[in-house]
């Protein structure tokens, strides 16, 4: 059996704690924790320690990743959890093709949003 952690674990190989998000972004701790809480990005417990860490993929550089707040919330009002929208944003869909995450990378938002907008029906 699987846990969530080794689960997400096989498809998202570089996390950042939220100090580090604060450090990579400029940001004092509480800054970073309410991108968190405002859901701009999404962080889960992870590990021995259970620290809330975030894909590094949802950073370009020292901002949130252009088209990931919106796509965030789609999946949340499609009742997605935040494991389930993680594990969504990092599994490969040929369609696309590669995965949700790297298509915002590569400035692809609108098919990635379009997607995950029709989960909901």
């Amino acid at each position: 059996m699987t846990t969530p952690d080794t689960d997400l674990d096989s498809l998202i190989t570089d996390w950042l704690t939220l100090p580090d998000v604060a450090e990579r972004m400029d940001l004092p701790i509480t800054k970073a924790r309410q991108l968190v809480k405002d859901r701009q990005l999404v962080a889960v417990r992870r590990g021995q320690r259970n620290v809330l860490s975030v894909p590094a993929d949802f950073l370009s550089g020292d901002q949130v990743l252009k088209g990931l707040p919106g796509t965030l919330t789609l999946l949340a009002d499609n009742k997605y959890t935040d494991e389930e929208a993680l594990r969504w944003m990092f599994t490969a869909d040929e369609s696309l093709p590669g995965t949700p995450v790297q298509a915002l990378r590569d400035n692809r938002g609108t098919e990635v949003r379009r997607r995950a907008q029709a989960l909901g029906f």
